[in-house]
């Protein structure tokens, strides 16, 4: 998979963009606050609908301006595609081949991304909020259907949880109302579930893999799914029945906190390193080597679910890596997939590979391809 062309118009601080990709690695070169995450976040959109960086899709669009539009000519296989995304003050339009697409799990995966920025070290250490936005990001793309399945729970949880607070206030009597969410809840959550617990232990083959070989087979990595429930088995039916009894087991106790306890959106992560957790009794450098580990891990493991390599995106990651962890990131990707990387100095890319990039300097919002 391969981005040839991207295109921009009043997106951020670019009112109109046109590059062209010919090369698998292409590196944005100048300093900070010119607008070199914005062009990686742009690619991010384009990819998954929405931002990385902000909820609000008007921080998205130029100031001033009404819209905002981002193309991309993508090649997959033997083919070429022409994704475009809109994005207004009423919403957002996306189309593949000029087509509109009204379902969102029709255009999710035509360009697969894997985004890599210095928070993403925190991965580990960081919260659970944190941890679960990335498993339902890189799942997404591999199973856009799960996105659907994930909407419909978090949009069923917040109204069951706003029927518990009326419960509990006593402004409601009527439990039977409470029954059809619950069902509805558990339904969708039984759904992500298995498909996180799935996903999760494909990644922990593929990290463990790569953690193997970073650390000299020093160190062995596994990753846990932490869920709020007590799960025993991975198929959805056992999953609802397990849901359901625990969810009526705890009704009691949820109407009057006004609140759903159990379920996918309390669940987490855990990483062990040669079985100790690492983010309780790790150090900040097997933390680090985890968070690496992990997220190159999704290449393989995207490669093997749809078929193809995704598009890797680096924002300014390899100034946070000493030199063994940028040889590893980068060996990795070697001669594998089209990455973009974002830096103020080449000292981190000149020497330590083989491909030849191609070099953009960007400076307010202007890009000016660079001959090296």
């Amino acid at each position: 998979m391969r981005l040839n062309k991207l295109e921009l118009r009043n997106y951020r601080n670019y009112q109109e963009l046109i590059l062209e990709f010919p090369n698998r690695l292409n590196v944005f070169l100048g300093e900070n606050a010119q607008g070199k995450t914005n062009l990686l976040e742009s690619i991010y959109v384009l990819a998954l609908t929405r931002s990385h960086r902000t909820s609000s899709e008007q921080e998205l669009i130029g100031w001033q301006d009404d819209f905002a539009q981002i193309k991309g000519r993508i090649e997959r296989g033997t083919s070429e595609l022409e994704l475009e995304l809109l994005l207004t003050k009423k919403g957002r339009k996306s189309k593949v081949n000029h087509i509109e697409q009204k379902k969102l799990s029709s255009y999710i995966g035509q360009l697969n991304v894997i985004l890599f920025a210095p928070e993403d070290l925190s991965l580990v250490k960081g919260s659970p909020q944190m941890r679960r936005r990335f498993i339902d990001m890189e799942l997404g793309q591999i199973n856009p259907v799960y996105l659907y399945d994930l909407a419909q729970y978090q949009q069923t949880l917040k109204q069951r949880n706003l029927y518990l607070k009326q419960l509990s206030e006593k402004k409601q009597t009527d439990e039977i109302y409470l029954d059809i969410l619950t069902e509805q809840l558990v339904d969708f959550g039984s759904k992500v579930l298995a498909n996180r617990l799935q996903f999760v232990k494909k990644l922990e083959h593929w990290s463990n893999d790569l953690h193997g070989k970073i650390t000299n087979q020093k160190e062995e990595l596994a990753i846990e799914y932490d869920a709020s429930l007590p799960l025993e088995s991975e198929t959805v039916e056992e999953i609802r029945n397990v849901f359901m009894s625990e969810l009526q087991r705890n009704r009691k106790r949820e109407i009057f906190k006004g609140n759903t306890f159990l379920g996918p959106h309390r669940d987490d992560l855990i990483f062990k390193v040669n079985q100790q957790n690492v983010q309780t009794y790790g150090s900040q450098g097997q933390q680090r080597t985890t968070a690496l580990s992990v997220k190159l891990a999704e290449i393989d493991l995207m490669k093997e679910e749809t078929g193809e390599y995704p598009i890797l995106l680096l924002d300014d990651v390899m100034s946070e890596l000493d030199d063994s962890r940028q040889i590893h990131l980068l060996e990795t990707i070697e001669n594998k997939v089209q990455t973009f990387l974002t830096t103020t100095t080449l000292n981190h890319v000149k020497g330590k590979m083989t491909v030849h990039p191609d070099i953009f300097y960007v400076h307010q919002g202007q890009i000016e391809r660079k001959e090296t």
